[in-house]
């Protein structure tokens, strides 16, 4: 049975991961859409602003804590095997971690970097925006769905133990 710390750690990193996956999710449903409908110049703008904004404490907080508490997870579930629930939090905890920090780190960043250098008034800038936006919107879906089915998988955690 899931009781005492490792509840609260659970409970606590089930709402975190299904938080981030609800920030991924709305960049898959309305952002990107939205950005792509601007002209380019504008868009490349508004994505740099975006970036920028986004490395602030609130979401960096919610990103890494919930992976840190994912980790903790891990822990629990491997010192806990034999238990019912552990499987669901060792999986859910490597699903979240692989989504938010390995997919966004090694695909995301980059391309956020790159989109930085970029001039948005240059004529070149139009076609890497087009390149931009089908690569980071395909990346994100899958970072979307990991991120949810960490969430799912540690509620089923909960649920089991």
């Amino acid at each position: 049975m899931i009781h005492g710390a490792p509840l609260v750690l659970t409970f606590t990193a089930a709402i975190g991961t299904g938080v981030a996956a609800g920030v991924f999710f709305t960049f898959d449903s309305f952002v990107m859409p939205g950005l792509r409908r601007l002209p380019a110049p504008q868009g490349i703008a508004a994505m740099q602003s975006i970036n920028v904004t986004a490395l602030r404490p609130p979401f960096m907080l919610e990103l890494f804590g919930s992976a840190a508490l994912c980790a903790v997870l891990i822990v629990i579930a491997i010192a806990n095997w034999s238990e019912p629930y552990s499987g669901y939090l060792l999986a859910g905890g490597l699903a979240y971690i692989a989504g938010a920090v390995i997919l966004t780190g090694a695909f995301h960043v980059p391309r956020n970097n790159a989109l930085m250098a970029v001039d948005p008034e240059t004529p070149a800038a139009a076609e890497y925006w087009t390149r931009y936006l089908r690569e980071w919107t395909a990346g994100n879906v899958f970072r979307t769905l990991l991120c949810a089915t960490g969430s799912g998988l540690l509620i089923a955690g909960l649920r089991a133990g």
